[in-house]
C-alpha cells in the first residue's frame, strides 16, 4: 500500500504549543463540496461549516516563550555524567563535546583550557557551558601534562570519578540535540559562556545543582529521570543567565530587550496570522522603520525573514511525525496555497516538502 494511503486519516502534531486538530474525513468532503455547489439552497450552511472547520482545524496555540518553542524543537536530552574529584597537582584531557558540555565547581578553583585559547581560572560557585568544544583540559596547573579523561570515566564506578584527591570538585554533564534543528540553538552562542559564583544567577544554579549533586551520588528510584530533568532546568537557568548579561546575539538576546523581545513573542504566539512589519512594530511600541531596523540589528534577520525562518523549522518537524499532511501544515503555518508554502520549504531547504516527507 503507498505510504500517502496508509496516512492519511491522521494529522501531525507540532511541537510545545502548536497542535493540529483532527477533523473527520466526511466533514472535510462537504467543505469541498460546498465550493462546487455555491447555488444550491444548502450552500449557505455548508460555507457556514466550512468556516467554522476551517478556523478550528488550523492551530489551537498556547503562548509560549521562543525559548520554549526552541527546545521543543531541540529533543534536548540531558545526560548528565558524574562528579569529578582531584587533588594535588593534576590535569585531565577530555574529548571533543558536539553540543554543549557544562561544568560546575563545587570546591576548588582549577583551569579551564580550550584548545588555542588561553587557560582560564575557574572560581569555586563558576558555573560554565561549552558549545560544539574541542578537546579541552582541566587542571590545577595549566603547565601540566594531562592523563585520558575518558579512560578515568571508562574505570569509574558509579557517579563518581576521583582523580588523586577531593581538595576540588567539579560536577559535570553534556546536552545533545536533534541535529537537524541545533543550529536554532547552537548558532547564537559562543564556544564559552561562564556564569561566576558571584553573578545574581548563580544562586538559582546552586539550588539546581546541590540537587543534582544529592540526586547523583544517592541513586534512589528514577535517578535517570530526575537528573534528566534537573539538567534540563540547570540548561535553562544558564542560558537565562547568559541572556541577561547582555552578552547573546541572534533572537536569544533579542529576547532580553523588552520591545523586540515582545515582538518575538507575539510572533511565536501566533505563528500563522498574516503578521506585517508595521503589527509587529505596534507590538514593540515602535515606529516601523526603527523596529525594522532594531529587529534586523538584534536578531540578524528582517522581521519576517525570521518568521519564515521558524515556520519552515516548524514544518520540518511536523513532517517527520506520523500522519504528516502538507495541506494541513501549510494552512496552520498561515499559507493560503500549498504552492506557496511549498516554495518557501524548498528555498530553505533545498527539497519540496513532499520529497522531504517521503524521504524522511
Amino acid at each position: 500500500m503507498p505510504p500517502r494511503q496508509m496516512r492519511e486519516t491522521k494529522t501531525p502534531v507540532l511541537p510545545s504549543s502548536v497542535y493540529f486538530i483532527p477533523i473527520p474525513p466526511k466533514i472535510i468532503a462537504t467543505c469541498r463540496s460546498s465550493r462546487s455547489h455555491r447555488s444550491e439552497g444548502n450552500g449557505a450552511g455548508r460555507r457556514d461549516l466550512c468556516n467554522k472547520v476551517h478556523n478550528f482545524v488550523a492551530i489551537v496555540q498556547f503562548i509560549m516563550d521562543p525559548l520554549s518553542d526552541v527546545f521543543a524543537l531541540l529533543q534536548v536530552e540531558a545526560l548528565v555524567s558524574a562528579r569529578f574529584e582531584a587533588g594535588g597537582d593534576w590535569a585531565v584531557r577530555f574529548p571533543a563535546q558536539p553540543h554543549i558540555k557544562f561544568g560546575a565547581a563545587l570546591r576548588g578553583r582549577y583551569w579551564l583550557i580550550l584548545d588555542a585559547d588561553i587557560p582560564r581560572l575557574i572560581e569555586p560557585g563558576d558555573t560554565y557551558l561549552l558549545t560544539n568544544c574541542p578537546s579541552y583540559v582541566i587542571a590545577s596547573d595549566p603547565a601540566l601534562q594531562p592523563v585520558d579523561g575518558s579512560a578515568l570515566y571508562a574505570a569509574a564506578h558509579g557517579n563518581r570519578v576521583r582523580h588523586g584527591g577531593e581538595d576540588t570538585q567539579v560536577l559535570g554533564g553534556s546536552f545533545v540535540f536533534d541535529q537537524r534543528n541545533a543550529g536554532l540553538l547552537m548558532d547564537v552562542l559562543p564556544p564559552l559562556i561562564r556564569i561566576p559564583g558571584n553573578d545574581p544567577a548563580s544562586a538559582v544554579l546552586r539550588i539546581t545543582l546541590q540537587l543534582l549533586d544529592d540526586e547523583l551520588q544517592a541513586q534512589r528510584m528514577g535517578t535517570a529521570v530526575v537528573t534528566s530533568r534537573l539538567g534540563d532546568v540547570l540548561l535553562v537557568q544558564a542560558l537565562r543567565a547568559h541572556a541577561a548579561s547582555g552578552a547573546p546575539t541572534g533572537w536569544l538576546g533579542a529576547l532580553g530587550h523588552p520591545r523586540i523581545g515582545a515582538a518575538l513573542r507575539s510572533m511565536h504566539g501566533d505563528v500563522a496570522r498574516n503578521w506585517k512589519v508595521e503589527d509587529l512594530a505596534s507590538a514593540a511600541g515602535m515606529s516601523r522603520s526603527d523596529f525594522a531596523r532594531k529587529f534586523k540589528e538584534r536578531v540578524g534577520l528582517p522581521p519576517l525573514d525570521y518568521l519564515i525562518r521558524w515556520r519552515m523549522h516548524l514544518a520540518r518537524h511536523a513532517l517527520r511525525q506520523e500522519g504528516a499532511s502538507v495541506a494541513i501544515i501549510a494552512r496552520s503555518l498561515g499559507y493560503s496555497s500549498e504552492s506557496a508554502f511549498g516554495n518557501a520549504f524548498k528555498r530553505m531547504f533545498g527539497r519540496s516538502p513532499k520529497r522531504y516527507w517521503t524521504n524522511e
